[in-house]
Protein backbone atom coordinates (compact mmCIF):
# COMPACT_ATOMS: atom_id res chain seq x y z
CA UNK A 1 0.00 0.00 0.00
CA UNK A 2 0.96 3.64 -1.12
CA UNK A 3 0.79 5.88 1.67
CA UNK A 4 0.90 10.16 1.95
CA UNK A 5 3.15 11.57 4.22
CA UNK A 6 1.42 14.07 5.94
CA UNK A 7 2.74 17.45 7.83
CA UNK A 8 1.44 17.92 10.97
CA UNK A 9 3.38 20.92 12.56
CA UNK A 10 7.47 19.80 12.50
CA UNK A 11 6.71 16.40 12.20
CA UNK A 12 5.49 14.06 10.07
CA UNK A 13 1.97 12.23 9.95
CA UNK A 14 0.09 8.83 8.44
CA UNK A 15 -2.99 7.75 8.09
CA UNK A 16 -3.73 4.14 8.70
CA UNK A 17 -6.95 2.30 7.78
CA UNK A 18 -9.00 0.97 10.37
CA UNK A 19 -9.06 -2.45 8.98
CA UNK A 20 -5.03 -2.47 8.94
CA UNK A 21 -5.25 -1.17 12.51
CA UNK A 22 -7.78 -4.50 13.22
CA UNK A 23 -6.13 -6.63 11.65
CA UNK A 24 -3.04 -6.03 14.14
CA UNK A 25 -5.16 -5.74 17.39
CA UNK A 26 -5.16 -1.72 17.54
CA UNK A 27 -8.17 -0.84 16.80
CA UNK A 28 -9.87 1.32 19.47
CA UNK A 29 -6.66 1.51 21.15
CA UNK A 30 -5.04 5.31 21.73
CA UNK A 31 -1.37 3.81 22.65
CA UNK A 32 1.09 1.73 20.87
CA UNK A 33 4.27 0.75 20.68
CA UNK A 34 6.91 2.60 17.96
CA UNK A 35 10.46 1.45 16.78
CA UNK A 36 12.29 1.27 13.80
CA UNK A 37 13.87 -2.31 13.53
CA UNK A 38 16.16 -2.83 10.53
CA UNK A 39 15.22 0.53 8.37
CA UNK A 40 11.39 0.12 9.00
CA UNK A 41 8.89 1.92 11.34
CA UNK A 42 6.84 -0.45 13.12
CA UNK A 43 3.93 0.00 15.38
CA UNK A 44 2.83 -2.56 17.24
CA UNK A 45 0.09 -2.87 20.10
CA UNK A 46 1.24 -2.29 23.58
CA UNK A 47 -0.12 -5.35 26.21
CA UNK A 48 -2.75 -3.92 29.04
CA UNK A 49 -0.34 -3.87 32.32
CA UNK A 50 -3.49 -5.71 33.94
CA UNK A 51 -3.24 -8.37 31.26
CA UNK A 52 -4.79 -11.28 33.25
CA UNK A 53 -5.39 -9.73 36.28
CA UNK A 54 -8.97 -10.82 36.21
CA UNK A 55 -8.29 -14.30 35.33
CA UNK A 56 -5.63 -14.33 37.92
CA UNK A 57 -8.21 -13.32 40.87
CA UNK A 58 -10.67 -15.57 39.92
CA UNK A 59 -8.45 -18.39 39.71
CA UNK A 60 -7.26 -17.11 43.43
CA UNK A 61 -10.47 -17.09 44.97
CA UNK A 62 -11.59 -20.25 43.14
CA UNK A 63 -8.94 -22.09 45.12
CA UNK A 64 -9.62 -19.98 47.85
CA UNK A 65 -5.63 -19.20 48.25
CA UNK A 66 -6.20 -15.54 48.83
CA UNK A 67 -4.50 -15.47 52.46
CA UNK A 68 -2.36 -12.56 53.49
CA UNK A 69 1.41 -12.98 52.34
CA UNK A 70 2.76 -10.36 54.89
CA UNK A 71 0.57 -10.94 57.83
CA UNK A 72 -1.14 -7.92 59.27
CA UNK A 73 1.12 -5.05 60.12
CA UNK A 74 0.38 -1.48 61.67
CA UNK A 75 2.00 1.45 62.48
CA UNK A 76 2.70 2.18 66.24
CA UNK A 77 0.60 5.00 66.37
CA UNK A 78 -2.65 3.48 64.83
CA UNK A 79 -4.17 2.99 67.67
CA UNK A 80 -4.34 6.75 68.63
CA UNK A 81 -5.86 6.93 64.86
CA UNK A 82 -10.39 7.42 64.97
CA UNK A 83 -11.87 5.79 62.49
Amino acid sequence: MHIVLLTFGNSRAVLLPKSMLAQVGLAGKTVADLSVQDGSIVIKPLASPRAGWEEAAKNIALHADDTLRMGEFANADDADLAW
